[in-house]
């Protein structure tokens, strides 16, 4: 095959994707930025653009160390990235499409836009867990992509207000611009514009509960899933940009820049190390959404209250290991159980082999993405039909907005009369109920860490 693709901004150069009878376009200029612009889409190119190798990746600390000998690091590193070689830009919005080999403009083929998390300031699209999801396979085509994270997403100053009007969010703003991209484009890949889906985990999650919430995105998708970072929480609330002004121009003065200028004109390195030795002992450093007034137009519970969210379905979820285990799952029942449309809520506790982690934080990912070969784990049987399981609620989720189908354990959506979740993991797949008590117990004594 020879993997062209024309597209409305010209044509494209794929390549053979991961899984047998799937293509993979990767490294797509999906917008351009300055430093602290917000994105410019991109709607044309010159020549044939080459889409077999993935693009830069967002600076992040990671970018300025040697990962491998970080023994904090250690865990996530081993997991998803060892072995692994990455570039890092401020060049670094391009997103990944992975398609089946045989699709052409008109099968109208659900898509599945997906966000890294990383707490807004590390990961990318392509780590070991993205690269290849299986959904082609099962009728979908996935979309990955990558966003400025750290102090490029997400500083706030009251200089960069005064030039476009409003300052922060500008990571949110490259996922907003990157499904604007897809949903322009997609049609030329066999995409259907009209039947999106996003999903996101942690800071993803979080991420796509703004875009649901966002007047912005009204349209651009039909259905949103959100793993351990999903729901309405007093600790993830986005805040006014005004709070972190103080902390941004300690940053400025620590780096030696006398205005705006000059701290766009800071070499990269140094913004991010004076940033990160700044946020150990002063407040507003943790980069986060926060109430730009465009994007981000009010709390979560504000707007959920005002019925505000999107009116789609739902899916969302966590890990029995999570980050905040029984407030991260009870977020979730309470965002689906709050939705006019069915929304359904999962709850996750494979004990994964090869370690006593348990079901830690983004541990679920390797069977949403059915990604498990990439793993060094020794997988067994088990994960491999729990991964097909949940590979196929998913797919099925982005087809039709319900995740049940042929050879599935019924999954019942939240309601009234109905507080269940779909139990996935160590025992067979079956609606029940987490023990609150055992994830309250987990949580003060878990050492897991997010990422």
């Amino acid at each position: 095959m020879n993997y062209l693709v024309k597209t409305p901004c010209g044509t494209l150069q794929g390549c053979e994707g991961r899984v047998p009878g799937t293509a993979a376009y990767k490294g797509i200029r999906y917008a351009t930025a300055g430093r602290w612009e917000y994105p410019t889409q991109v709607t044309a190119w010159e020549g044939i653009y080459d889409a077999t190798h993935y693009g830069n990746c967002s600076y992040q600390p990671r970018a300025f160390y040697n990962e491998a000998e970080s023994a904090e690091k250690a865990f996530y590193y081993n997991e998803f990235r060892k072995g692994e070689t990455y570039t890092y830009s401020e060049d670094c919005l391009f997103l990944n499409i992975f398609t089946p080999d045989t699709a052409q403009e008109g099968d109208d083929l659900p898509v599945l836009i997906y966000i890294h998390g990383g707490g807004f300031t590390g990961g990318c699209g392509h780590e070991k867990h993205f690269d290849g999801p299986v959904w082609p396979d099962k009728g979908v085509i996935g979309v990955t992509l990558n966003y400025r994270l750290g102090p490029l997403g997400f500083a706030c100053l009251p200089e960069l207000k005064q030039e476009a009007g409003i300052t922060g969010n500008y990571g949110l703003f490259d996922q907003l611009t990157a499904m604007r991209w897809v949903k322009d484009n997609i049609a030329s890949f066999g995409g259907d514009p009209e039947n999106i889906t996003i999903m996101g985990q942690s800071a993803g999650a979080m991420s796509v509960q703004q875009h649901c919430l966002s007047p912005l995105s009204e349209g651009l998708f039909q259905k949103a899933v959100m793993s351990s970072g999903g729901g309405v929480s007093k600790l993830m609330s986005a805040q006014l940009p005004e709070k972190t002004y103080d902390f941004w121009h300690a940053v400025m003065e620590a780096a030696g820049c006398q205005n705006l200028e000059a701290f766009r004109a800071l070499p990269v390195q140094t913004l991010f190390a004076t940033w990160q030795n700044l946020k150990k002992s002063m407040k507003g450093g943790q980069p986060s959404p926060c109430l730009d007034g465009r994007l981000v137009v009010g709390t979560g519970a504000e707007l959920l209250k005002a019925g505000k969210q999107h009116p789609i379905s739902y899916m969302a979820g966590s890990t029995s290991e999570d980050v905040m285990p029984p407030v991260i799952y009870q977020m979730g029942k309470n965002w689906c159980a709050a939705q006019e449309k069915p929304s359904y809520a999962w709850f996750f506790d494979r004990r994964l082999p090869g370690d006593d982690n348990g079901a830690w934080h983004s541990s679920d990912l390797w069977y949403w993405f059915g990604t498990l070969e990439n793993c060094w784990r020794p997988m067994t049987r088990k994960d491999h039909v729990l991964s097909n399981q949940m590979t196929s609620y998913l797919t099925n989720f982005c087809k039709y907005g319900d995740p049940n189908g042929a050879g599935l354990t019924a999954w019942l959506p939240m309601g009234k009369s109905q507080s269940k979740v779909l139990c996935l993991g160590e025992a067979d797949t079956h609606m029940g109920k987490a023990d609150m008590l055992k994830l309250t117990k987990t949580m003060l004594t878990n050492k897991a860490v997010g990422e």
